[in-house]
């Protein structure tokens, strides 16, 4: 014990993993100079989780998790309870009435909601509402482009099934229909995507980080709805041969 208490005299400091008793989540990996006194390790530690000096009590661990120490003594030097990096420092909140005391710090659905009726909102000049009444007033068709952007090519999709047979041009590509809908990544509107038969495609679902459908690797495509016919396109024979 001699030995490691010389070993913490020195310069270097020590990693500590520190827990806390109410706040379940709470996990901090923390470096402290072993010259530090007790009182000013719990000054440090109040700072990052609420439990006030005089309410906390201190206790270590080694890396087996039996505790070492309770380090009672708060003019005493950290060195002086021997703690190595790894060893886990676990802060015991004695007041009952703590901040960090029902979970209030953790859990949100504890805290009461700010509320309003609609009533009271509609009265207020400064809300989001009236700020967008505002703009629409300023510029009344700008809502309008909008909302025929974002169903462009809609009315196209209405015969258009997942799991529709189809082909699609230029090229005539044949293949199944693995998604109807939007693609913000790929601009406004309304897109369909394909699993082709053949390696024709570019992607194997994935668009620009979005997952849309799932089909091997190059047989996937997105294209508008108008470029695609469903009905009785059966797969091609690969064999198949023009008559002479």
């Amino acid at each position: 014990m001699a030995t490691s208490r010389l070993q913490m005299e020195g310069d270097d400091s020590v990693l500590l993993h520190v827990t806390h008793s109410n706040l379940k989540s709470f996990a901090a990996d923390v470096r402290f100079s072993p010259q530090m006194n007790v009182e000013a390790v719990k000054e440090k530690l109040w700072k990052k989780c609420g439990t006030s000096v005089n309410a906390m009590a201190l206790e270590l661990y080694d890396e087996s998790g039996s505790k070492v120490a309770v380090l009672s003594d708060d003019t005493r030097p950290l060195g002086f309870y021997s703690p190595f990096d790894g060893f886990r420092l676990h802060i015991v909140d004695l007041d009952p009435s703590s901040v960090t005391t029902g979970g209030w710090l953790e859990d949100t659905s504890l805290v009461e909601k700010y509320t309003i009726s609609e009533e009271d909102y509609a009265k207020r000049t400064d809300s989001y509402r009236k700020f967008k009444e505002k703009r629409v007033a300023q510029n009344p068709t700008a809502s309008e482009v909008k909302t025929k952007e974002e169903d462009f090519m809609e009315d196209l999709c209405a015969n258009i099934k997942v799991g529709d047979r189809c082909q699609v041009e230029p090229g005539e590509k044949r293949g199944v229909v693995k998604y109807v809908g939007r693609a913000e990544s790929l601009g406004p509107g309304y897109w369909v995507g394909i699993q082709y038969d053949e390696p024709l495609g570019k992607h194997d679902g994935m668009v620009k980080g979005t997952r849309l459908f799932e089909c091997p690797q190059l047989h996937g495509g997105v294209v508008r709805p108008d470029k695609v016919k469903v009905g009785d396109y059966p797969e091609r024979d690969p064999f198949e041969e023009d008559e002479i």
